[in-house]
């Protein structure tokens, strides 16, 4: 059996192999580098993308890069912000277009910082990624391919991943071994045949595509907004972009049609000579074309994403579907996010392996529920033209009623998916449920807003340290933890509950005691995040103002060391107005008495405890982490 190798092996190990440097492969990259793992990441092409590809960052994906701190970065770019959707439609009365409606393209009734689509090309957002990479020591290496892999525990435990590659030009040739591998090599995925895994078709019906970016000169009055635009002569999507371009989608061709033929083309002339009778009455011309494609699209999605839970894949080596929604970005980067952290959980000793299993439902699920709502989602945009009274409709109710049609319902379902905030993960055992092991009646007790396998929610609070306002679900950086929301309620009446949440923290059977870090006596004073774990980060919110609290008085134990992490939750939300404190309250835990929000490294809720006197509080998230930790917990009567 072959073992970890010596300093003179000739063969380099890795913790992962990332083939394809698209959006999957990049996040997962800088993910785990960020955590120091030892990454050897290949792309078959010499540079990054030039232009065009996806271009679309939807509201929650801008939560997770501002979580990353590469926001900024995105925005210096000066993308294109979409706010509102344009639908135009045949004239009745003349010939030519007529703007039947206008929604929002993050409804009100979505809780969204962002509201808007931000809109700039893939090679800008690939190079936010690789310059942080770099930061990181990690570089990609172009232009090589994969040509062979075999997985197998049997003849090396640690390393069980051999993968061979080579340089595209067939020059040099290089083996490597690696604990896993991963497949971010887009639709035609070499890793994903290799696995014998099919891609299963939801739609039966495909279509061409032709896309152009350029920047046009028109009196078209919505260009500078994102158009759905039908007319007697055929239908194009307009997209705003960045540096006064727009990018028009044409559907070419389609299976339905008598003289279908997936290989059908057009030339860049035909494709604007049909934009412009598809604009008339409003005229276009292009100044200059920066890019061109046309492209089959089919509604498919693999069979699996992993058969051994060492070889993984994700983004469009995975799922594959139209542009209309503008997922393909987003859903790789949540893909990528998910694996991340628990790759992470097990290989630094805290979650059994079997954690691994949950990413392909977690995210198989959600891609299913994206191809059937990307189904609806073109049949209504290509077969059905919405009223505008309809359109009215669906931008003004946040909630659905009885009396909305299957138009109306699907636009509202459509938006929470597509947002990124309707994302919603299964019961497993991160996300508890009824049939969860840890059971109690502190556990999601009744008026709990907050869903396990969702979101947090967004909440503003008074950071106590300094009086800045923050937004609370930002305020710990990825950082591969989990965050351990306390939500203290009113000082006077949980003192007691948070001295024994507190010391019962500390407890070396505890989940955390049990888990803290080897250098705890050496951790730097302004060490923020992770002084004790390098698991756990807490932050705790009081219902109180500001002036009221005191950390060294109200903040027992353990908990005075988060500091810098403490909160006043006396900040008004509209979307609770009457509430006195407004965090509690669109978390739903009791104003006074508070309860404990966990969630997972991802942002997504895992439990929800009441905060209780004693031991009720510790010993139901003690079961909760039971149920995937690599150590038995619930000893908590040895102290930090």
């Amino acid at each position: 059996m072959e073992d970890r190798p010596s300093s003179k092996s000739r063969s380099p190990y890795y913790d992962i192999v990332i083939v394809g440097a698209g959006p999957a492969g990049l996040m997962l990259s800088t993910l785990l580098a960020r955590l120091g793992y030892s990454i050897k990441h290949i792309d078959n092409r010499a540079e990054p993308t030039p232009t065009g590809r996806a271009d679309g960052i939807q509201p929650r994906s801008l939560d997770l890069l501002r979580n990353m701190g590469l926001k900024s970065a995105i925005m210096s770019h000066k993308p294109a912000r979409v706010y509102e959707v344009a639908f135009w439609d045949p004239a009745e009365a003349s010939k030519g277009i007529v703007r039947t409606g206008t929604w929002a393209s993050c409804p009100a009734f979505i809780d969204a910082r962002y509201p808007f689509t931000t809109l700039l090309h893939q090679g800008l957002i690939e190079r936010v990624f690789i310059s942080d990479l770099e930061k990181n020591g990690i570089e990609i290496q172009r232009p090589w391919t994969i040509t062979g892999f075999k997985s197998n525990e049997e003849e090396n435990p640690e390393y069980p991943v051999e993968v061979s590659l080579e340089h595209m030009d067939k020059t040099s040739r290089e083996t490597v071994r690696a604990k896993y591998l991963f497949g971010g090599e887009g639709s035609r995925s070499f890793i994903r045949e290799q696995l014998g895994i099919r891609i299963t078709h939801k739609d039966p019906i495909a279509h061409v595509w032709g896309v152009m970016d350029g920047v046009v000169k028109t009196d078209f009055p919505d260009i500078k907004m994102k158009c759905t635009i039908h007319s007697e002569h055929g239908s194009v999507m307009v997209i705003p972009r960045e540096n006064r371009m727009v990018r028009l989608y044409i559907q070419i061709a389609s299976s339905t049609d008598p003289d279908w033929n997936p290989r059908k083309t057009a030339t860049a002339e035909e494709v604007q000579a049909s934009a412009k009778r598809i604009l008339q009455p409003y005229s276009i011309e292009w100044e200059t074309v920066e890019w061109y494609s046309v492209y089959p699209i089919g509604q498919g999605i693999s069979d699996r994403y992993t058969l051994d839970h060492r070889v993984f894949l994700g983004g469009d080596a995975c799922h594959t579907h139209s542009p209309k929604a503008g997922q393909g970005m987003n859903a790789a980067f949540l893909d990528a996010q998910n694996l991340a952290w628990k790759i992470h959980a097990v290989e630094a000793g805290f979650a059994d392996r079997a954690l691994l299993k949950t990413y392909e439902p977690e995210r198989k699920e959600f891609a299913e529920n994206l191809l059937s709502f990307d189904n609806k989602y073109a049949k209504l945009f290509s077969e059905r033209l919405p009223a505008a009274k309809e359109v009215q409709a669906a931008s003004s109710h946040a909630d659905g009623h009885p009396e909305d049609n299957e138009f109306v319902r699907t636009f509202k379902e459509t938006c929470e998916l597509t947002s990124g905030y309707g994302v919603a993960y299964g019961p497993n055992a991160v996300n508890w449920s009824p049939s969860h092991p840890a059971q109690s009646h502190l556990i999601h007790p009744k008026g709990i807003k907050l869903r396990t396998g969702r979101i947090m929610a967004n909440a503003d609070v008074t950071r106590v340290v300094d009086a800045n306002t923050v937004h609370l679900e930002q305020e710990i950086p990825w950082n591969g933890s989990f965050r351990i929301y306390i939500f203290a309620g009113k000082p006077s009446v949980t003192a007691n509950a948070l001295k024994d949440l507190a010391l019962q923290l500390g407890g070396k059977g505890s989940f955390f005691g049990s888990y803290l870090r080897s250098d705890i006596d050496n951790v730097s004073y302004h060490e923020t995040y992770n002084p004790h774990s390098l698991f756990f980060t807490i932050c705790t919110v009081f219902a109180a103002k500001r002036n009221e609290i005191e950390i060294s008085r109200d903040l027992p134990g353990l908990l005075k060391r988060y500091r810098d992490l403490v909160y006043a939750d006396d900040r008004w939300d509209r979307r609770v107005p009457n509430a006195t404190a407004a965090a509690h309250a669109k978390v739903g835990v009791d104003e006074e008495k508070g309860g404990v929000v966990v969630v997972r490294p991802d942002g997504y809720v895992g439990i929800v405890v009441n905060l209780v006197e004693g031991n009720g509080t510790i010993n139901a998230l003690n079961a909760y982490f039971n149920a995937f930790c690599t150590k038995n917990l619930g000893d908590s009567k040895a102290q930090l």
